[in-house]
């Protein structure tokens, strides 16, 4: 399980237990202590003191099991589901009888409790210009080049990380203070609805759609399917909400149409203001805006249209060029996304997230560096693929076989399709394959572009966050790395 959490100042309770209730339906069944909670986590490992505890039932644990060590970790407040508390009110009422000033609330559904409580709290703050990112991949990095740029100007607030699922965006906006004036949060999905679900919690008055693509489409079925449940993101906009979409994406229209308020298309070449100056490789985008240039940080092309998105949303808000170019020349690559780290060979670490799209975007890009001293990719399974898994890995071992490198090394199980096809395709390169994603397998893979590439070769290193091939850039650079 996952959380997160926020302090408050001056010990006041995020919500008063008024607003819980009438938030949650949910009904006070035991606890005669002071409701005050100035944190919310669903992992009960992070529980600290004045927590409220939210367990989250899975199709394999539930997490009222973990009551008791949230209890003696500090919590103050638990919810818990109607039907847990009838079924086994004993094991409630022994824990409360141990402790008790702590306050528990019954309410039918856990993790829609943890839901509207996070929306509620989000109501406290009327005046937060509300910002909402998703898309099938680049959501993540639009959003931290947006709060790069967006900073200049405002007092900005997002997720940490990806915390942007049904019980990650919850969870985030937690952090919201009085202070702030933006928040900045993606939102993505792995199931009908969850976009559906989280933008109620945040009710976005922009919203940023980065692409239409298939991540999850093992799951959504079609990019149709995809295209209609990322468009729930402009649900709560009443006419006044503004969407910025892609020009290129060929969902832009489809998208438009479900558009209940102002459209503003991004794109390259879409706004004559912004312009792509020279593509510097691996040092990442030089761009003008305005007729001031600014460095994108980040390598690939595709990097340079996030930060399209994120330039358009800030001129839309009133920021001068000098303040986006600004924001831009100070981004931070984040761990895992496009970093760049140097060593005996120059890694490019892009292993938080993988899908079809993205590791074709990362792949075309590497095809473009040059590198005398050669090229190989490291590339790990794409998960939650489904039914299409088999065949979108045929696709990237082609897409692999036919990128201009020396060597390409295939690690996890679905990637056997990958390497397969390569083979398949009697590409010149040399290819290497190791099954699963232990430590020994990443060792392996490690050793496999030592022993083949030579002193200053590049290395790609892209699969989703699930194979953790950081482990294997740890044995490829050794000790001596930095960015």
């Amino acid at each position: 399980m996952s959380g997160t959490s926020g302090k408050t100042e001056n010990k006041q309770s995020l919500l008063s237990l008024e607003n819980v209730l009438s938030a949650t339906g949910g009904v006070h069944v035991l606890g005669d202590g002071e409701f005050f909670f100035d944190s919310v986590q669903t992992d009960s490992r992070l529980v600290t003191k004045n927590s409220l505890f939210v367990p989250l039932i899975g199709e394999n644990q539930d997490g009222h099991k973990f009551i008791p060590q949230a209890v003696a970790a500090g919590v103050s407040v638990v919810f818990i589901a109607f039907d847990n508390f009838e079924k086994d009110g004993d094991y409630f009422v022994d824990i409360h009888s141990k402790n008790p000033a702590v306050i528990f609330i019954a309410v039918q559904n856990t993790l829609t409790a943890l839901q509207k409580t996070a929306a509620a709290y989000v109501d406290k703050f009327p005046s937060l210009i509300k910002i909402g990112v998703t898309g099938s991949s680049g959501k993540t990095t639009t959003k931290e080049i947006a709060a790069a740029i967006l900073s200049q100007k405002y007092s900005v607030v997002t997720n940490r990380g990806n915390f942007n699922s049904e019980t990650g965006l919850p969870l985030s906006v937690f952090a919201i203070r009085k202070e702030h004036q933006v928040g900045i949060f993606e939102m993505g999905m792995n199931r009908v609805n969850e976009i559906g679900e989280i933008a109620s919690v945040l009710k976005p008055r922009f919203a940023v759609i980065t692409n239409i693509g298939t991540a999850h489409i093992g799951i959504l079925g079609s990019r149709e399917n995809i295209a209609a449940e990322k468009s729930k993101i402009f649900d709560y906009f009443q006419g006044i909400g503004t969407a910025f979409i892609p020009a290129g994406d060929d969902f832009a229209s489809f998208l438009k149409e479900r558009v209940d308020g102002n459209v503003v298309l991004y794109g390259e070449g879409v706004d004559a203001d912004v312009q792509l100056v020279k593509d510097k490789g691996l040092e990442g985008t030089e761009i003008s805006v305005c007729g001031k240039k600014a460095l994108i940080p980040l390598p690939g092309k595709y990097n340079f249209l996030d930060a399209l998105a994120a330039v358009e949303l800030a001129k839309f808000m009133g920021l001068s060029a000098e303040e986006i170019c600004s924001g831009l020349n100070n981004l931070k690559p984040m761990f895992g996304r496009s970093q760049v780290l140097h060593g005996r060979y120059t890694v490019v670490q892009d292993c938080y997230n993988a899908n079809p799209d993205s590791m074709e975007r990362a792949i075309e890009f590497i095809s473009s560096v040059p590198c005398p001293q050669g090229k190989c990719l490291v590339l790990g399974d794409m998960l939650e693929l489904g039914e299409a898994s088999a065949s979108e890995h045929r696709k990237t071992g082609l897409l692999a076989a036919g990128a201009g490198c020396s060597l390409v090394v295939f690690t996890g199980d679905e990637m056997q399709n990958a390497y397969n096809a390569a083979l398949e395709s009697h590409c010149k390169c040399e290819l290497a394959y190791f099954a699963g994603k232990s430590d020994s397998v990443m060792e392996q893979a490690a050793e496999k572009v030592c022993s083949s590439m030579g002193e200053g070769a590049v290395v790609l290193v892209k699969g989703s966050r699930g194979m953790g091939l950081e482990r294997a850039v740890a044995h490829i650079l050794g000790e001596n790395s930095h960015d």
